[in-house]
């Protein structure tokens, strides 16, 4: 606010009105959330901008574009940083050779598995690409 940067202060508003209505949503006796919440609602929050990012740049909206990457880039310095698709592979090819998955048919069991092992760490759809090329 000092800053006098309106569009921040507008994400801030934002995200804490997404925080109350998270604890409202869960009934929560508490006053606040717990991290893995918070995290939960800016993933929300930034995927509603990925949304809005794709749909308006359909539609030829440029202008309406330009804010929404605006707000998202605010929105991701709240978010850990993901790995990288390098990252993701050597612990896909080590859950691969745990589960001693061999064949395409039980592709959906691995994801899951390296889901479950990075949650909060990797991209969804990083580590769908990443498995789905250990094995093409």
């Amino acid at each position: 606010m000092v800053a006098k940067d309106a569009l921040r202060v507008s994400v801030i508003r934002n995200m804490l009105s997404a925080f109350m209505n998270e604890l409202v949503a869960k009934k929560s006796a508490d006053k606040e959330l717990k991290d893995e919440d918070a995290l939960a609602v800016i993933k929300r929050l930034t995927k509603q901008r990925k949304d809005s990012i794709a749909q308006f740049e359909q539609a030829g909206r440029n202008d309406l574009t330009a804010n929404e990457q605006s707000e998202l880039k605010i929105l991701e310095t709240y978010l850990p940083t993901m790995m990288s698709r390098d990252d993701i592979r050597v612990v896909a090819e080590k859950k691969k050779q745990e589960l001693g998955v061999t064949d395409k048919a039980k592709i959906g069991q691995l994801t899951g598995a390296v889901m479950k092992d990075l949650k909060g760490k990797a991209d969804g759809g990083d580590v769908k690409a990443v498995v789905e090329s250990l094995f093409a």
